[in-house]
C-alpha cells in the first residue's frame, strides 16, 4: 500500500510540474522568441486577481506615557517595510528560496525543471521549485482559510491548485514590483517559535529588530522558513540542532552564489545558534498590570464601535494591529501595589483590591490587587478581575457596607437638611411597618421584624445629626435618615453617581440599602466617590484614551461626564466626610496631610471591609474579603499580611492601604482644596436640633456632638458599619439584607 501511495504522489507531482514545464520550458526550446506570457495565453492561463486581506497583526496596549504594558495577537506579527530589513537578510532569503527571483516572472522555469528532475531521480517529492511569488500566493490562501478544509485545499498537491496558484502569481507580478513582493513574503512567512513575519522572528529568536540582523542570524531565519515546525528552536535541543544544520546550508548556498566571501562563511559557521527565545507571549496574564489589562480588553469587546459582534471585536483585538493608548499611571499603579503589599500577602486567603480614579475625567489611574493574576491555584492566583465588575472580567464583588451611607447623606443635603439636623436614635432600629420603606416600584419593603443594631462602641443612641451620625457611622441613625428622605430617592442618588451591582444584576432596593447590602467592585465605588471630589460631576470610568488602527486612523475618546449633583451639595458632603479622618472612624488612622474625605465600610459579621476616599485630584476605593465566599469565610480571627485580626473593620486594613496609596500616588502633585460649604444654606439646623448644644470647638458653627461618644477619641474599633442581628425573614439570602457571599 505504501508503495502505491508513493507512486501516486510522484505521478501527481510530476504531472503538476510537467504541465507547467510543458507550458514554459519546452516552447522556449522550439524558438527563442516564445515568452512565458505567450505560452500562458496559449494554455488559457490568465492572471487572476488575488484577494489579499490584511495580515493578522498584534495589538499593543500602552500606558499613559506610551510604554507598552500588554499585547494581544492571533499571530505574533509586526509588519515592517523592506527598508527596515537588513540587506543580508534579503540576500539570504532570496538565495535559499529563489535565487533567480529578480530575473524571472511569476515562476522560475529552471527551478521548476530542476525540481522535477530531482523528484524523478529520488522517487519522491523532495523539492517544489516554487518561486517566492508562488510561495507568497500560497501563504495568502492559507491565511484566508476559515476552515480546516479550506486550509488543506490551499496546500494540496494537485494540478488545479498549482494552476490556480500560477494564475494568482501572474497577477501579483503585474501588480507589484519585485521588492514589494519580497516585502510581503517576509512579512507573511512563518519562521517557527510562534513568530510570524521577519520582525517578529528577529525579536523572538535574537531579541533585536530585523534591521539589526547579522549574517549568521539572517541565515538562521532564512533556513527556518522551509520547515518551521521541524526547526522550531523553542521545542528543544534536537530541533535547534536541525536549525543549526539548516543555517549552515544557507551559508553554503550564499557562498556558492557569490553573496558572501569564504572568510565570512567560515566566521559565520563558527557562531553558535544564538537563539534567545525572547518572550512574545500575549494576553493579560503576561501583562505587568493584568487587572487593568483585563479592563481594557473588555472595553474593546463590549464596545460595538469595534464590531457588530463579540467575535468581530475579538478578531479586531487579536488581528487588527491596533495601538491602544490608556489612562494607567505607572507611578500611581506602583503606589497602590506597594501599599497593598504592606498589609496583605499574595498567599493570604482574603484578597485586597484597589482602584484609583481621577475626579472630573473618570480616568482609571491604577488597578491593583494582592493576588497575582493567573490560573495556578497552588500559587493562589486569581483567574478573574478582582478590581472590576463582571462586565470587565470581574466576579460578583463584595458588599459595600457603610460606604453606601454617603448616598443617603447626599440625598438629605439635597433635600434641604443642614449639618446640625438630626434626631434621637436608639441602639436598635425596627421599621414601624412594611409601609415604612418603598422601593422605586412602589412596593412596600419595610420589615418590622428585622432589627438593626449599632456596632460595638456606639452606645445606646442619643441625638445624632448629619455630622455626628456620619462620623460615627451610626446604623440606627442612617436607617432613620433613609426613612425620612425616602428609600427610592437614596437609590436614585446612588444610580446618578454610577452605582450598579458588580454582577450586573439590578440593585437590591431593600430597607437596608443604606447599609450597603449590594455587592460592589472598587472601580465603581471609586468612580462614585470621585463625583464628590469633582463637585458633583460624575464621569464614567475611562480606561482608553485613543485607538489607532494599522493604517494610522486614530479614534480619540473623551471623558463621558455629567453634572449629577449641585456643586454646593457636593461641597457639603465633602465637609462632613472630611471629619471622618479627625472625628470619625478613620481618626485612628489619620489623614494624608491635604484636604481629603472618605467613608469606611464594614459589612455584617465582618464579611467584607472597605474604605473609599478622595481628594479633588484623586479618588480610590479599597475592598477586602475572601473570594471563596464571604458568608463561609468572614474576616474574623484571620491572619492577613502576617498579622492576626480578631475582626477586620473598614479602618483596620482598607483604610491604611488607602492612606499609604494616596500619600505615594499624590507625591509631586500640588495639593488642591475643597470648596468651603455654603454655611448660610447648610449651617445650623432647621428644627431637628438637640435640646442642649455642647461647646463648638472646630469653629464651624456646628455641634461637635461629643455627647454621642463619637468625637475626637473615636477609633477603628468604633467603625459601626452595617451590623445586624437578624436575617431577612422572607427567606432571601443575606446578600439582599445583611452581609452575603463576596463572590
Amino acid at each position: 500500500m505504501a508503495v502505491v501511495l508513493r507512486v501516486i504522489r510522484l505521478a501527481l507531482a510530476s504531472a503538476v510540474a510537467g504541465v507547467l514545464i510543458a507550458a514554459i520550458v519546452l516552447p522556449a526550446v522550439g524558438g527563442a522568441g516564445v515568452t512565458v506570457v505567450s505560452v500562458t495565453r496559449e494554455l488559457r492561463i490568465a492572471p487572476e486577481e488575488l484577494d489579499e486581506p490584511p495580515l493578522p497583526e498584534r495589538t499593543v496596549v500602552l500606558d499613559k506615557n506610551g510604554k507598552q504594558i500588554a499585547q494581544f495577537y492571533y499571530q505574533y506579527r509586526q509588519s515592517v517595510p523592506l527598508s527596515k530589513v537588513a540587506d543580508v537578510m534579503k540576500k539570504a532569503i532570496v538565495e535559499i528560496e529563489d535565487a533567480r527571483f529578480y530575473e524571472h516572472g511569476a515562476i522560475d522555469p529552471e527551478g521548476l525543471a530542476r525540481a522535477l528532475w530531482k523528484n524523478l531521480q529520488s522517487g519522491g517529492v523532495n523539492e517544489g521549485g516554487s518561486s517566492i511569488t508562488q510561495q507568497y500566493v500560497k501563504q495568502v490562501l492559507v491565511n484566508k482559510a476559515k476552515t480546516k478544509k479550506e486550509a488543506a485545499a490551499a496546500i494540496a498537491p494537485t494540478v488545479s491548485r498549482k494552476l490556480n496558484e500560477l494564475r494568482h502569481a501572474l497577477a501579483i507580478e503585474e501588480k507589484y514590483s519585485k521588492d514589494e513582493i519580497l516585502e510581503k513574503y517576509l512579512n507573511i512567512s512563518y519562521f517557527g517559535a510562534g513568530a510570524y513575519g521577519i520582525e517578529a522572528a528577529a525579536k523572538r529568536f535574537f531579541g533585536k529588530h530585523a534591521s539589526e540582523l547579522k549574517l549568521h542570524e539572517a541565515a538562521t531565519l532564512a533556513g527556518a522558513v522551509q520547515n518551521p515546525t521541524l526547526t522550531d528552536p523553542s521545542r528543544g535541543k534536537e530541533f535547534r540542532e536541525r536549525l543549526l544544520a539548516r543555517r549552515n546550508v544557507v551559508l553554503d548556498v550564499m557562498y556558492k552564489g557569490g553573496k558572501i566571501t569564504y572568510e565570512e562563511l567560515v566566521a559565520a559557521k563558527k557562531k553558535k545558534l544564538g537563539y534567545k527565545g525572547y518572550d512574545i507571549s500575549g494576553g493579560c496574564e503576561r501583562s505587568k498590570y493584568p487587572y487593568f489589562c483585563l479592563y481594557v480588553q473588555h472595553e474593546i469587546l463590549n464596545n460595538k464601535a469595534f464590531g457588530k459582534t463579540v467575535k468581530e471585536r475579538r478578531e479586531l483585538l487579536t488581528r487588527g494591529g491596533l495601538t491602544i493608548r490608556t489612562t494607567i499611571d505607572p507611578h500611581m499603579q506602583k503606589a497602590a501595589e506597594r501599599a497593598i503589599r504592606q498589609y496583605v500577602k499574595p498567599s493570604d486567603k482574603p484578597v485586597a483590591a484597589e482602584a484609583l480614579v481621577e475626579p472630573g475625567t473618570g480616568r482609571i489611574k491604577a488597578m491593583a490587587a494582592s493576588r497575582r493574576f493567573g490560573n495556578n491555584k497552588k500559587k493562589n492566583e486569581s483567574n478573574y478581575n478582582l478590581v472590576a465588575d463582571s462586565a470587565h472580567g470581574g466576579g460578583a464583588g463584595f458588599q459595600a457596607g457603610s460606604t453606601f451611607k454617603v448616598f443617603t447623606l447626599a440625598t438629605a443635603l439635597e433635600k434641604g437638611m443642614r449639618f446640625g439636623d438630626g434626631f434621637e436614635v436608639g441602639g436598635t432600629y425596627q421599621a414601624a411597618g412594611y409601609h415604612t420603606f418603598r422601593n422605586c416600584k412602589g412596593d412596600r419593603v419595610g420589615d418590622p421584624n428585622h432589627v438593626v443594631h449599632n456596632a460595638s462602641g456606639e452606645g445606646g443612641g442619643g441625638f445624632k445629626n448629619l455630622q455626628t451620625g456620619t462620623w460615627g457611622s451610626v446604623n440606627t441613625f442612617f436607617m432613620k435618615l433613609q426613612e425620612r428622605v425616602g428609600l427610592c430617592d437614596v437609590v436614585k442618588m446612588a444610580k446618578r453617581l454610577g452605582i450598579k451591582r458588580a454582577d450586573g444584576k439590578k440593585l437590591g432596593e431593600y430597607e437596608t440599602f443604606t447599609l450597603g447590602i449590594n455587592e460592589m467592585d472598587p472601580v465603581t465605588v471609586a468612580s462614585a466617590y470621585a463625583t464628590f471630589g469633582a463637585r458633583g460631576t460624575y464621569c464614567k470610568p475611562m480606561a482608553i484614551t485613543s485607538v489607532t488602527d494599522r493604517n494610522g486612523k486614530k479614534i480619540e475618546f473623551k471623558p463621558d461626564c455629567k453634572q449629577v449633583l449641585e456643586p454646593e451639595v457636593a461641597d457639603a458632603v465633602n465637609h462632613i466626610l472630611s471629619g471622618v479622618f479627625t472625628k470619625g472612624t478613620m481618626s485612628g488612622v489619620g489623614g494624608i496631610g491635604r484636604d481629603a474625605a472618605g467613608k469606611t465600610g464594614t459589612t455584617d459579621e465582618y464579611r467584607a471591609a472597605w474604605f473609599a476616599g478622595y481628594t479633588p485630584d484623586l479618588a480610590a476605593a479599597v475592598s477586602i474579603g475572601d473570594p471563596r465566599g464571604s458568608y463561609k469565610y468572614p474576616l474574623r480571627n484571620v491572619v492577613i499580611g502576617g498579622r492576626w485580626y480578631p475582626q477586620v473593620f473598614g479602618a483596620s486594613i482598607s483604610g491604611p492601604i488607602w492612606k499609604q496609596t494616596m500619600l505615594r500616588a499624590l507625591s509631586g502633585t500640588p495639593a488642591s482644596s475643597f470648596i468651603r460649604p455654603d454655611m448660610s444654606r447648610f449651617g445650623g439646623c432647621t428644627g431637628g436640633c438637640p435640646k442642649k448644644k455642647p461647646k463648638d470647638r472646630d469653629g464651624d458653627g456646628e455641634d461637635d456632638g461629643d455627647e454621642t461618644g463619637t468625637g475626637d477619641d473615636a477609633d477603628e474599633a468604633d467603625d459601626g458599619d452595617g451590623f445586624f442581628t437578624q436575617r431577612n425573614p422572607f427567606g432571601r439570602r443575606g446578600g439582599e439584607r445583611s452581609g452575603g457571599p463576596g463572590r
